[in-house]
């Protein structure tokens, strides 16, 4: 409100008290007599004569004389005319009237003299204080129900990202950040007493800002429909690192959150039941290679058990089955799945299988010598490797440890696991990679060391 409606509110006030003080007055005081304005005074003025003695009495006492009414200007005084006022002391009669009262109705507009009267006043005060404050509340509580229930919010869009571990707090300060509601406070209350925050899960939604609050909260619950959704394709042979890694460029949630929940979540899937906590790479090998949809902002406990419900659903119990007949566990079985994911991705899988379970069968050939094992933990899959490098003391190098390396190096897809089930019936212990891009397979020490030194041998 501003200072001129200060003003005429005060005028308004000011005429109020005017008008109730003339009714008062009306009613209670009768109205007053007329009074004639006094006659001027003539410019002449007689000076009165002194008083004389009388000559004539004897006893020699003055004789008192009757006072005579003054005459009037135009004439003697009638009947009932009232006697000439005296003109006030000081001051000549011509201009001495007293002011005429105003008139009724007239609106003065001495605006200090109403503020001075206003603060003379305290019940005038209290009524204004008591208006103020009605303004002010009316207009808190117009904000307040327009945000709760957006009665008049403007039409927008805002990108709201809800981490896995926010509060109440922490969302409606995005919220108002954005856009999205205007009252921190008013929301924390809100949430605080329709438990908003176990509704609300964790993602990236696209928000209209003309939302209320209970729409606000549904829309970033569980089957809202404003959820951003990413899709991703698991290639093949990616390392449960290089997964991780893939899902948080894409938005889905940090690579932290996701090695954190890798190793400490106890995920109740039968084929993890005998794989100790504390390590994330306890799922290599899990996360089955596929196309997903993810939520943007997804909680990482969800996001990997999308993909090991997969593997779940992938594994029948018809393999899990033939594992057992092989004599070999589930666990076993990825583990050879994964070297050959990672050794080779065209038709000659199950040839790779027949070697690896020749060796392992053998009496005198326990050592796989596999490179893809040595470069897994080393952590490096593009350079050459040295000699160094194969005598790398780690439980995953198989030029060092026989058997099977401890555990698998990469999440092989279905056509390895079909293979590591369903390996090939061969004599063969020796593989090389021919520089046309495939495979040559050797029975001997000899033929393979031959072929190395051929130069249809590729480049190692």
């Amino acid at each position: 409100m501003t200072s001129n409606h200060f003003d005429d509110f005060d005028d308004f006030l000011y005429d109020l008290e005017q008008d109730f003080s003339f009714q008062d007055s009306k009613k209670k005081q009768p109205e007053p007599q007329k009074k004639l304005p006094p006659p001027p005074r003539s410019r002449l003025m007689k000076k009165k004569a002194p008083p004389q003695k009388s000559s004539g009495s004897r006893s020699g006492r003055s004789q008192p004389q009757q006072k005579r009414p003054p005459a009037s200007s135009g004439g003697r005084a009638g009947k009932g005319q009232p006697p000439r006022q005296k003109a006030p002391s000081g001051g000549s009669a011509r201009g001495s009237r007293t002011p005429p009262p105003p008139r009724k109705g007239a609106v003065r507009r001495d605006l200090p003299a109403v503020r001075e009267r206003a603060r003379r006043s305290p019940a005038l005060t209290y009524l204004i204080f008591v208006v103020a404050i009605s303004l002010i509340l009316a207009t808190l509580l117009w904000t307040a129900a327009n945000d709760v229930l957006a009665l008049n919010k403007d039409d927008g869009m805002a990108t709201i990202v809800i981490e896995e571990h926010d509060t109440i707090r922490s969302v409606a300060k995005q919220l108002h950040d954005m856009g999205v509601i205007k009252h921190t406070h008013l929301f924390m209350i809100y949430g605080r007493h329709t438990d908003a925050i176990d509704k609300i899960i964790p993602g990236t939604y696209e928000l209209r800002t003309d939302l209320d609050y209970r729409a606000i909260v549904a829309a970033m619950s569980y089957n809202s429909g404003q959820r951003q959704v990413v899709t991703i394709t698991i290639p093949e042979g990616y390392t449960l690192e290089q997964i991780f890694h893939l899902l948080e460029e894409n938005g889905v949630c940090s690579y932290e959150s996701l090695m954190q929940t890798a190793a400490t979540h106890d995920y109740a899937f039968s084929f993890l039941a005998d794989l100790p906590l504390g390590d994330a790479h306890r799922l290599e090998g899990y996360l089955y290679p596929d196309t997903y949809d993810f939520y943007k902002g997804q909680s990482a406990l969800y996001a990997i058990n999308k993909m090991l419900v997969n593997f779940d659903s992938r594994v029948t119990d018809q393999m899990r089955q033939r594992a057992g007949e092989m004599g070999y566990s589930v666990h076993e079985i990825v583990i050879i799945a994964s070297i050959i994911e990672r050794e080779t991705t065209g038709l000659d899988q199950a040839n790779i299988a027949s070697v690896i379970y020749n060796r392992l069968n053998s009496t005198y050939m326990r050592y796989l010598q596999i490179d893809a094992t040595v470069r897994y933990a080393l952590d490096d899959w593009t350079n050459p490797l040295t000699y160094e490098d194969l005598t790398v003391e780690s439980p995953y190098n198989t030029y060092i440890y026989p058997g099977l390396p401890a555990g698998p190096i990469s999440n092989p897809g279905y056509a390895a696991i079909n293979a590591a089930l369903n390996p090939a019936s061969t004599n063969y212990y020796f593989y090389a990679l021919a520089n046309d891009g495939t495979h040559r397979f050797f029975q001997s020490q000899d033929s393979f060391n031959h072929f190395l030194a051929s130069s249809e041998a590729a480049a190692q």
